[in-house]
Formats: C-alpha cells, sequence, structure tokens
C-alpha cells in the first residue's frame, strides 16, 4: 500500500508504481502512494485510512504552523483546509482564501479618509456666519458708497484668486466655449453684490437679507425656463409664497398706504431699498443657472476670477460716472472695508467646501441661520426691533427656501 518515511527523507519502498509524494519536514508523517487494483480497493481502502491518522503526540505548534503554509493543502474528505495568512499584519483573513481578505481593514482606511458627517454642515454655518457678518459691517460704515464697497471686495477677492489660478494652471480666459458664460456669470453675480450693499444701506438689515435670500426660489423657477428642469406644483407655491413674503416686507404704498410705520428712514429709501434686494435676488438666481449651465468643465476659480475682474471694472466705471470714489475719511472704516473683503473670500470658501462634501439640499438648510443672524444682529449693534411684518415676510421666505431645499433633497436620495 504504502510506507512512512524516515526522518532524513527517504523512501523505504523501491516500488515503480509510486504516483507522489509530499515534501517532509522533520518530525512530520510522510505517506508514499500507490496505484490499487480493483479487487484491492476494498481490503486496502480501511488499511489506508488508518494509515494516515497522525499520532496525536507529533503535532506540536510548531508543525501545525508549518502545515498551515502548505500551499492547496486538503483534508481527508477533499475539502480545502482552513489556514490562515501567517504575517498578521497583512490584513489577510485567517479563515478561508476566497479573496474576501482585508476587507474589514480596507474599510476601516476608507472610513479614516472620509471626512466627519456634520463637517459640510458645519462649513455652511461658517459660510452663513461671515456673510451675515459682512452685511452688519456694510451697514455700520457710513459715507462710503456700496459700489465702492463692492470694488474694495472684488479687488482683494481677484488679489487672492490670482496665485491659486497660476498653481493649477486653470488659465485666465477659460474654455472657448464657455467665455460668454463666464462673463454673464460675472457681470450678473458682481451686480447682485453691488445690489445687496446697495440694499442693506438702504433699509433695515433683516428685511434686505430675508429678500435677497429668496433667490433659491427664483432659480428654479429660471431653471425651468432655461434649463428645461422639470418644475411641479410645489415650486409654484414656493414661488408664491416668496412673493408674498417680499410684499410683507416691502410694503408697497399701493397696498399699504403712503403712511407705513416702522421704517428706518424715509419711504422712499425703503422702496429702492427692496427693489435693489429683489433685482439682486433674481441675479443671485441667474447666476446659479448659469453655473449649473456650465458645470463641472469650467473650474471654480475660473469663475470667481472672473466675478472679481468685470465687478471691479464695473465699480470703477459706476464710481468715476456717478463722482462717488472717495476713500473713507476715517482711518478704521478703512480697515473695516478691508475686513469685508476677507470675510467675502473666507465666506465663499467655506460655502464651496460645503457643497463639495455635503448635499446642496442639507446646505440650503443651513444657510437659513443668514435670516436668523441677520435679525440678531440688527437687534444686538443696531438697536432695532423688526416690526410684525418683517417677521411674517420672513416667515413666508424661509418656509419657501427650505421647502425648496427639502424637495431637493428628498429627490436626490431617491435617485441615490
Amino acid at each position: 500500500m504504502g510506507d512512512y518515511r524516515g526522518s532524513n527523507g527517504s523512501v523505504t519502498s523501491h516500488d515503480s508504481r509510486i504516483l507522489s509524494v509530499i515534501p517532509n519536514r522533520e518530525g512530520d508523517i510522510r505517506v508514499v502512494f500507490r496505484k490499487v487494483d480493483d479487487d484491492d480497493h476494498s481490503e486496502d481502502d480501511g488499511h489506508f485510512t488508518d494509515r494516515l491518522q497522525p499520532p496525536s503526540h507529533t503535532h506540536n505548534d510548531r508543525d501545525g504552523a508549518d502545515s498551515e503554509m502548505v500551499p492547496n493543502s486538503h483534508n481527508l474528505n477533499g475539502r480545502p483546509s482552513k489556514r490562515g495568512c501567517p504575517l498578521l499584519c497583512c490584513g489577510k483573513d485567517d479563515v478561508d482564501h476566497t479573496g474576501r481578505s482585508g476587507n474589514s481593514d480596507h474599510k476601516a482606511v476608507e472610513d479614516a479618509k472620509a471626512p466627519c458627517s456634520g463637517l459640510g454642515l458645519f462649513y455652511a454655518l461658517l459660510a452663513s456666519l461671515f456673510f451675515s457678518l459682512v452685511a452688519l459691517l456694510v451697514k455700520r460704515i457710513e459715507g462710503v458708497h456700496a459700489v465702492e464697497i463692492s470694488a474694495f471686495r472684488c479687488f482683494f477677492q481677484m488679489l487672492f484668486v490670482l496665485p491659486l489660478m497660476i498653481y493649477y494652471n486653470t488659465g485666465f480666459l477659460g474654455p472657448r466655449g464657455m467665455r460668454i458664460y463666464l462673463f454673464l456669470r460675472g457681470f450678473l453675480g458682481s451686480n447682485a453684490m453691488i445690489l445687496l450693499f446697495y440694499a442693506v444701506q438702504q433699509m433695515p438689515l433683516a428685511d434686505a437679507t430675508v429678500i435677497m435670500f429668496s433667490n433659491p426660489v427664483f432659480t428654479a423657477l429660471l431653471a425651468w425656463i432655461f434649463l428645461k428642469e422639470r418644475c411641479t406644483i410645489w415650486d409654484v407655491v414656493f414661488t408664491a409664497f416668496t412673493l408674498t413674503g417680499v410684499v410683507l416686507i416691502a410694503r408697497p404704498p399701493f397696498l399699504f398706504g403712503e403712511r407705513v410705520a416702522g421704517l428706518e428712514g424715509d419711504y422712499q429709501s425703503h422702496i429702492k431699498g427692496a427693489a435693489a434686494a429683489f433685482a439682486g435676488a433674481v441675479g443671485a438666481a441667474c447666476t446659479m443657472v448659469i453655473l449649473r449651465k456650465m458645470g463641472k468643465g469650467v473650474h471654480y476659480y475660473l469663475s470667481v476670477w472672473y466675478y472679481a475682474v468685470i465687478g471691479l471694472a464695473e465699480c470703477v466705471v459706476t464710481l468715476s460716472v456717478l463722482g462717488e470714489w472717495s476713500l473713507p475719511s476715517c482711518g478704521a472704516d478703512r480697515w473695516v472695508m478691508m475686513i469685508i473683503a476677507v470675510l467675502g473670500i473666507a465666506g465663499q470658501t467655506f460655502l464651496t467646501k460645503a457643497l463639495q462634501i455635503e448635499k446642496a439640499g442639507p446646505v440650503a438648510l443651513m444657510r437659513t441661520i443668514d435670516v436668523v443672524l441677520a435679525f440678531i444682529f440688527q437687534f444686538l449693534f443696531l438697536n432695532r426691533k423688526p416690526t410684525w411684518w418683517s417677521l411674517g415676510g420672513a416667515l413666508c421666505v424661509v418656509s419657501s427656501t427650505s421647502g425648496v431645499a427639502l424637495r431637493k433633497w428628498v429627490s436626490s436620495n431617491r435617485k441615490s
């Protein structure tokens, strides 16, 4: 049948019918196999099985480890034997060889690289805080035109983006087919900023912020018109609620009469500020539609570059025509204008980072903090209480923008 080998590895039998020999190591049991005849099969089978059973005292720890390292080893019933990788640091599974080894370690590495679940919302909160501080500082500066403040912000934003564009090698003109969209993005975006600053100077801070914050609703409407995106009955309802909120804040004379209480200045300035904020909201919505149209084919810094350059050129021309170009008389106001520029850049940076690691729906919901902060800053730093009309209008606008954000969030989750 077969013979055991000695510890030196020599085979005691010289039968020519030997098929294979398992390599031995010192202390191991080695079995030599040969062919058997059909008539001997029943007799030899039980004898063969008995001869394969190793003595229990020969299986020490070292032999067990060595036997696990033999490739393609099988047990007596022909099934693959379970063995483990001897290198504990390789991340292999010590149960089988089905290719599933190391999955737990790989997932652990991916989880370690994934950002914190609330980091995007935290970035959105910081962006809201910085944008609210910008609006507050614009309101605090006296004797400086809103266009001049916008010029300062565009100038510093251009200085900030220029080295980044050189580092990323984005170019200064952009793809040939996208230049018209880049120009419109810069023109409309800078106009929206100028109109917001002007509205903040002409009417209460919270009222201007609420009207300007209505731009997500107009974005959905304009995307349906120009980008052929789906428009549902909810978009119509949200648009109606937004317009109602704007009317409650603006309080036009044909609805509320000429004498309206609770205004910050004269009624004419209030109407001018409301019209500027509404136009700024529509301009911001147009900017968002253009950014969607461009998609990811244009680098973000190139878009910001057009925004800063075109905005600066527009502000310089406008100030020259109006004759309003003048440095602030107070040194503190000059520093405030520089801080406005830095905070604006920081707000845009954190908002971009938030949208990179978080869905647009939760970020838009977090941006409703802008309205809350505007009312808080107006009460604490400007010593002005909001009117019930303003609170009602803010409730309508915030409800509409939150509804738009929630609807898009649910829709994106269903698609994913």
